[in-house]
């Protein structure tokens, strides 16, 4: 077999495994931002009842979700608190507080972003992807023209058409995952405002709770 066909058939082939790629990463984080975005609104429901920052620790054992690990990492903080007696300035632990609470919110602002650099950059590839294999399908239609002599629609629809389908299979590829990253990117701006709104809240019932039980 002529090796020209051979490469827009790879063509077709890489096309096709992307856009497998693509639905399998686009499936699994819609998955994962709605049982996360379930356990968030669990989460922020205990905590807007909260008055005390000991209550958190009667419910935490039984929470999940990116809200809880974030309010997690800012109890821990808080226990680290008993092991630095007066050494550090009360302004200065609230500065710790914050720090703790925004670390774990960027560690799980990463672990959203996870996969949208496949789907970036399959979107802006894959078009290019299948007009290379419409220019080599056409180098090789116009290939057949001068062996044959003749120019007539039997000689030319076939490597031409055969051709055209890798740049439609191509742009059926990016469309979804443009699509797809557009959507999942402002998921994760709109994850990651809420976290650092929990952050400022939490911080507000730290120093309520201060305030109560000095």
């Amino acid at each position: 077999m002529d090796a020209v066909p051979d490469i827009v058939d790879a063509v077709l082939i890489f096309l096709v495994i992307l856009s497998v790629l693509i639905w399998s990463v686009g499936i699994s984080k819609y998955l994962a931002f709605y049982r996360n975005s379930r356990f968030d609104r669990e989460f922020l429901a205990v905590f807007s009842k909260t008055r005390d920052i000991q209550d958190l620790l009667a419910v935490m054992s039984s929470t999940k979700g990116r809200l809880a690990r974030v309010c997690q990492a800012g109890l821990d903080e808080l226990v680290s608190w008993q092991y630095l007696a007066n050494s550090v300035a009360p302004d200065d632990k609230r500065e710790m507080l914050m720090h703790s609470l925004k670390q774990q919110a960027h560690a799980e602002q990463t672990r959203m972003e996870n996969g949208l650099s496949i789907l970036a950059s399959v979107g802006s590839t894959a078009p290019f992807i299948g007009l290379f294999g419409t220019v080599w399908g056409i180098m090789n239609a116009l290939k057949s023209i001068t062996a044959s002599g003749s120019a007539s629609l039997d000689v030319v629809a076939g490597p031409i058409g055969e051709a055209l389908i890798a740049t439609a299979i191509g742009i059926a590829t990016a469309v979804p995952a443009v699509l797809a990253y557009n959507y999942f990117l402002r998921k994760v701006r709109l994850s990651a405002a809420t976290m650092d709104n929990f952050a400022s809240a939490f911080h507000l019932l730290v120093l309520q709770s201060r305030h109560k039980h000095q």
